[in-house]
């Protein structure tokens, strides 16, 4: 099943910090406004406030906690209630072709915030939401979509973060084996 549009929107919104390398995109309120702008969320000319950065990153890092848990892994209850204390209150709003998930009021930065929130609504309803992880390596979590047939791809990339892992663990093994069983057991006590 291929990427949708709401589904790559969430990725890349997840993407614009990436923990490998500490870049950070978002580092100023109107590169917050740029970015969503960009992605027709909000008007050009639109105001965010500082206050409006810390939320989108709270946003963004409780996002991150979410695909994390799409790969198996367990979530972190403290990013999750911080995620769903950021989110603005939100409602639908029926058109000619279904419904989206709008903000109930507020600030245009509310209203961006709930185009986000409409779009894991919509790849949740095309089912592509559990295909978006974040990579295993624990010095990455890159956000990534997971189009394998069996929906079990675990690195953003194999050729990067896939190969050090399966390095890693290969090395580990065999040095392991040249210790003997021995060096694989501490000494009783």
């Amino acid at each position: 099943m291929p990427a949708t549009g709401a589904v790559r929107l969430v990725r890349d919104f997840v993407n614009t910090y990436e923990p490998q390398v500490g870049a950070e995109e978002l580092t100023t309120p109107e590169q917050l406004r740029e970015w969503l702008a960009q992605r027709q969320l909000l008007a050009e000319g639109a105001r965010v406030r500082p206050a409006d950065l810390a939320t989108a990153v709270t946003v963004r890092e409780g996002l991150r906690t979410v695909l994390r848990t799409h790969a198996g892994h367990p979530a972190d209850p403290a990013a999750l209630a911080a995620l769903n204390q950021a989110l603005p209150p939100v409602r639908p709003a029926f058109t000619t072709d279904g419904y989206q998930l709008v903000a109930a009021g507020g600030p245009a930065f509310d209203r961006a915030l709930a185009g986000l929130i409409d779009a894991v609504r919509q790849s949740t309803e095309d089912g592509t939401w559990t295909r978006l992880k974040v990579c295993e390596r624990d010095t990455c979590r890159w956000a990534f979509y997971d189009d394998s047939r069996n929906r079990v791809r675990r690195w953003c990339s194999m050729a990067g973060c896939g190969n050090h892992v399966k390095m890693r663990r290969a090395y580990t093994a065999r040095t392991s084996r040249r210790r003997g069983p021995q060096a694989a057991e501490p000494p009783a006590t």
